[in-house]
């Protein structure tokens, strides 16, 4: 679910995937800005980005977006990246965050909800990008949610507590199901008005 900041019909959040039916490799940016003059050079960086998914090992695919922003010349601003490549088979995955933040998985056998804990620095700022990924395994039941700062970022208040508030409405889910839930939560989360930032939410759903 995408929602550009003010009613734009394109902003600076984007999302890449590639799928070859075993494996599903999906990458969530976040472009500096809001509206349209995030979203024009959204668009320029979603073709770049889309086409090295897959393409390379997940190891080297945000070192590969780092490289292709660097060589641009001085950063326009801050662009962030969280990249999940998902086994279809098995349900293990692999999490790389360059400044994003924390992706979270809900265990449905605990029936809680966890933060995932790779991180890394954003793209495009130092020659030599350096994450810390995390792996993990999506069992039936269980679902990931990957998601933009504009979703859970209000003035004033600690970005914390805007997490805590997306789980927290994220598990009025469970007992239904999460086929819908990427839209019902950035619904519930924005309201129904057009908004000053950006956002974005994907939801993966193991049933």
């Amino acid at each position: 679910m995408l929602r550009p900041a003010g009613g734009s019909s394109f902003g600076g959040d984007f999302l890449v995937s590639a799928c070859d039916g075993k494996v599903l490799d999906l990458a969530l940016v976040d472009v500096a800005g809001k509206g349209l003059e995030a979203g024009t050079r959204a668009l320029l960086l979603s073709g770049a980005f889309g086409g090295l998914l897959g393409s390379v090992p997940h190891a080297e695919y945000l070192p590969a977006c780092n490289a292709y922003l660097r060589r641009g010349g001085p950063p326009e601003g801050f662009v962030t990246a969280v990249h999940l490549t998902l086994d279809l088979v098995s349900g293990d995955y692999l999490i790389s965050s360059a400044g994003h933040p924390p992706a979270a998985q809900f265990e449905a056998g605990s029936g809680r909800w966890r933060l995932i804990s790779a991180r890394g620095i954003v793209l495009g700022v130092v020659p030599d990008l350096r994450s810390r990924p995390a792996t993990g395994s999506l069992r039936p039941g269980d679902a990931l949610m990957l998601y933009t700062d504009g979703l859970v970022e209000s003035p004033g208040r600690d970005i914390d507590a805007g997490i805590d508030r997306l789980l927290g409405e994220a598990d009025r889910l469970v007992t239904t199901g999460f086929g819908a839930g990427a839209a019902q939560l950035v619904q519930t989360m924005q309201g129904a008005g057009p908004r000053s930032d950006d956002c974005a939410l994907a939801l993966i759903w193991r049933t």
